[in-house]
Formats: structure tokens, C-alpha cells, sequence
């Protein structure tokens, strides 16, 4: 069976996942955590009920609990039946069991990798997977090294004729440009640089493909996607919720680190790149590289800046912690958990736009957003009484949790005066398509088995987005502890205070 191949059992009708993975297997490393648990296990699953994973498609998870397989399985079986997006079938979940393994050992133990590749092995034999292995690192960025070397060492990652080997990354890819490079240097001294595949999950969401079929596939827009037109871009992600249970992973990371050096720029280069040739995975990477290439942090960082931290409160009807309240975080954590910065893209199309991407956690709503917000018209022909509530014309391009496109613009309010009020055209994916979207994870993993690098950053992408970051933490890293602000709210006040410097304010989404 090749990669690529078309289900002829598939829907014709679905054209979401249209392909199906040729034989392979994946190997999971760090299969016992959450993210495995919540997120790979069920994503699995749902490409297995969808009859887009091939019939000997193998799993195998590796960790350092002492479970039998029969138990590995069991837990597995129960993570995937609370959290699938498509609905659990016994039948569906008995065909996936039968190739599901499990081995026990730590990640300096040469006998469990050892085992390990003879479980490979069998599996190519009575599976007939071909021995096509992607190993997926969902395990702390220090565990890199030891991984890699010990699949060099035991022969797992060596590719061959007609056989192909392949590593998924898990962010941080690094904390600052140094360690970037670093981690690269070491994964690509196992794996060449086009069988590894980083994982950003926002990349694999339907609404942020839908920012290149918005901009290229349509008349409408392209035309005013520019400095002519359009006065400043704001890039959300805000957050509900607090740290609880993360303080291992995210004390000395921060919001910065957590989602603007992956998340938000990689938005922003999806929104500011330039058509490419074609959507080959070459000249879409080429592209962001561009543009990335061509993005600066803006100074003073004292003004065009803003970092803040939440302190206890009330949240939605209910008392919360304050970060130094948190389980695991010391009472003089100076751990940033919002991040707003200023960056321009210095290329003719962008030149004077100021890009303004926000994070946050325990704000008020969760939600993720592009708002590309456009130049007010030169002249407006009425009265000002008449357009006193008219703001600026906006596309705001919706990723999560509402996922769709609104467009903001003036029109007249009924009546026998003129009077014109800004107006919102609506489109959700929930009403237009009736099926629902894969889950990110899906379509990424499907991606990493078909050898389909796409929506994945390469080593390239991920140094400019820290050279872009890098000037910016160096900076806070000279300040006091970050602002503090009150749960529910939008945020510390120096980040309204950046915004009206230059006579602009946040949206409120």
C-alpha cells in the first residue's frame, strides 16, 4: 500500500482527511501523560474510525510504569473512550488493540530500547507495517539527547531503502535562540532535518488553514492585504484558566515562551507571508521564512511592551488563586503569565503596520483570534454627529472556541436621520458545513505518517522566532516582577497604556 493511497471504503463526500497512511507504526515515548492520554491516544483513535489508518497499523508506547500489556491497553481504552471526538465503537477500538504494545524501561536503559526494537521488528514481520516507524518525543526538551542516541544506537533510526524512519518533536523547541539551535544540532545529528517534524498544534486547526484559503483562494481580499489599507493586526490568545498542576513545566517559561515564540508568530507569518508558488511544503515554508526573516520586535521596549502576572480574586462567580497561591510556585515567582509585544514586518506590503500579539492566562474569556483591523476611510461625507459610533472596518478571523470569520463594517442605522453604526457579517463553520472539524492532532498526526511536512515548522522557522522574542525577554529579564492584574480582566494596565501611545486600543473579543 503506498502513502497516499485513497480508502475506497472512505465517504466520497468527506473531503476533509481524504488519504490514508501507508503501512507504518508509531512509537510514543511519554505515553502515561496527559497530553497522550487526552489528545494522541484519542486522535489515534478517531483517524482509526474515520478508515484512515491502515489495518496493521501498530502503537507502541514506551514509559517507565511497570504495566502488563493487557493493562496498558485498558488504560488506554478508557482515556480514548472519555475523550474521542468521534463516537467509541467496541468493534473500531478491538481492531486498533491488536496492534497496540507496550514497553517498560527508562530512557537510559539499553536493554528497554534494545526490546523495544525487536518490538519494531516483530510488528514489521507480523503486521506488516514495512518497519515505516515515527517516534513521537512527548517528553521534556532535556530527554532529547538521551532518546535520539539511544535510537541511533540500537539502529531505530536509521532509515533504509524503501523504509522510512521520522521523529515528532513536542514544544519548547528550546527557551531562547541558543538552546534552539543546540536542540536542533542534536535531533538532526540522529534524524535528517526532513524526518523530523515539530509539533504546533494550532497549526493543524481548520480556521488557521482557512487564513490561506481566505487570503488565496479569494478576489476580495488579497487586494487590500497591505499598508495601503490596513492599519495595525492583532493576534489573541487568551485563556480562562490558570496554571493549576502546570507549575513543573511552565515556572521560568512563562506566557512568552508558552505561546508567542510558536503559536502567535507562526499566525502572524501565516497572515503577513506572501502568495506562494504553490502549497508544496518547500514554498510554504520559503515563504514564512520570508517574512519571519523580515519581523523585528519594536522599541522602546517600555512602552511597546507588557508583561504581567494574575493575582487572586474573583473569577466567574468563584474564588481563585493568584499565581503565588498555585501549587509549586514560589511566593517570588517573577514568571510572566501575560505577554503583549509590538513587532513590524519590514518588507513594502507591511512597512509602518504595527503587528501587536497578546497572550494570557485567567483573562476574560478564551478565545484566539487575527483581527486585521483596516485605515479609516480618508473622507467620510456626513455629518460627525452622523458617524459617531463608526470604528474601524475589521476581518477578524475567529480560530478558537467560535471557529469562523466576522467581518465589521458601517452601515445605516433605519430610521428618517443618517446615521451609520458599525454592523458585523457573520460565518461560522458550525452553521455552514455540517460535519465537525478533525481535531487538530488528527490531522497532524495523519500528516507525520503520510511524510507530509506542510504544517509543521522547520529548524529555520523556529531560530527566527526566537531571534524575533530573544531581545524582548532579555529585557524583562533586567525589570522587577511583572504587573500584577485581577482575574476576569484584560490584562496589567501598561497593556491598555502601549495601545493608547499610539491612539489604538485592544479589541474585546
Amino acid at each position: 500500500m503506498k502513502e497516499g493511497w485513497v480508502n475506497p471504503l472512505r465517504d466520497p463526500r468527506d473531503k476533509r482527511l481524504p488519504r490514508i497512511a501507508g503501512p507504518s507504526s508509531l512509537v510514543i515515548f511519554g505515553i502515561t501523560g496527559d497530553l497522550s492520554r487526552k489528545k494522541l491516544m484519542p486522535a489515534i483513535y478517531d483517524l482509526a474510525n474515520r478508515g484512515l489508518l491502515p489495518a496493521g497499523f501498530s502503537l507502541i508506547g514506551f514509559a517507565r510504569r511497570e504495566w502488563e500489556h493487557q493493562d496498558f491497553g485498558q488504560q488506554i481504552h478508557d482515556a480514548v473512550a472519555e475523550y474521542a471526538r468521534t463516537p467509541f465503537r467496541e468493534s473500531v477500538w478491538n481492531r486498533l488493540a491488536e496492534g497496540i504494545r507496550f514497553v517498560h524501561g527508562s530512557f537510559d536503559d539499553d536493554e528497554a530500547f534494545d526490546e523495544l526494537a525487536e518490538t519494531v521488528r516483530t510488528m514489521a514481520e507480523e503486521r506488516g507495517t514495512g518497519g515505516n516507524t515515527a517516534f513521537y518525543l512527548s517528553i521534556p526538551p532535556w530527554a532529547f539527547p538521551v532518546v535520539t542516541k539511544q535510537l541511533a544506537r540500537c539502529g531505530l533510526a536509521q532509515a533504509s531503502e524503501g523504509v522510512w524512519r521520522r521523529v515528532v518533536v513536542e514544544k519548547p523547541f528550546g527557551h531562547d535562540l541558543e538552546s534552539a539551535r543546540e536542540l536542533n544540532a542534536i535531533v538532526n545529528e540522529v534524524f535528517p532535518e526532513d524526518s523530523v517534524f515539530r509539533i504546533d498544534h494550532y497549526l493543524g486547526k481548520e480556521t488557521v488553514q482557512n487564513i490561506l484559503a481566505l487570503r488565496f483562494a479569494n478576489q476580495l481580499f488579497e487586494p487590500i492585504w497591505n499598508a495601503n489599507y490596513v492599519d495595525h493586526v492583532q493576534i489573541t490568545m487568551a485563556e480562562d484558566i490558570g496554571i493549576g498542576g502546570r507549575a513543573s513545566y511552565y515556572e521560568g517559561i512563562g506566557a512568552a515562551r508558552d505561546v508567542i515564540q510558536n503559536h502567535l508568530l507562526q499566525l502572524l507569518a501565516l497572515t503577513a507571508m506572501e502568495e506562494p508558488g504553490s502549497f508544496e511544503p518547500e514554498a510554504l515554508r520559503a515563504e514564512k521564512v520570508k517574512v519571519l526573516s523580515a519581523t523585528t520586535p519594536v522599541g522602546p521596549f517600555e512602552e511597546t511592551t507588557a508583561r504581567g502576572q494574575y493575582v487572586g480574586g474573583w473569577q466567574g462567580g468563584k474564588r481563585v488563586l493568584g499565581l503565588h497561591q498555585e501549587q509549586g510556585f514560589p511566593k517570588d515567582s517573577t514568571t510572566e503569565t501575560y505577554a503583549a509585544v509590538t513587532l513590524q514586518v519590514r518588507n513594502r506590503r507591511w512597512a509602518g503596520v504595527p503587528f501587536y500579539l497578546r497572550t494570557g492566562k485567567r483573562l476574560g474569556r478564551r478565545v484566539t483570534e487575527v483581527a486585521v483591523i483596516f485605515k479609516r476611510a480618508p473622507h467620510l461625507p456626513f455629518d460627525s454627529t452622523a458617524t459617531e459610533e463608526l470604528g474601524e472596518n475589521a476581518l477578524v478571523i475567529r480560530v478558537q472556541p467560535d471557529e469562523g470569520v466576522t467581518l465589521r463594517f458601517g452601515s445605516k442605522v433605519p430610521g428618517t436621520t443618517m446615521e451609520v453604526r458599525d454592523v458585523t457579517m457573520d460565518f461560522g463553520y458550525g452553521h455552514a458545513f455540517t460535519e465537525s472539524s478533525p481535531e487538530a492532532y488528527e490531522r497532524l498526526i495523519l500528516d507525520v505518517l503520510l511524510g507530509e511536512p506542510s504544517l509543521f515548522p522547520g529548524n529555520e522557522e523556529v531560530e527566527l522566532s526566537w531571534q524575533i522574542l530573544d531581545p524582548i525577554l532579555k529585557h524583562w529579564a533586567t525589570l522587577g516582577p511583572p504587573e500584577p492584574y485581577e482575574p476576569g480582566s484584560w490584562g496589567p494596565p501598561s497593556a491598555e497604556a502601549m495601545m493608547q501611545r499610539t491612539g489604538r486600543h485592544w479589541r474585546r473579543p
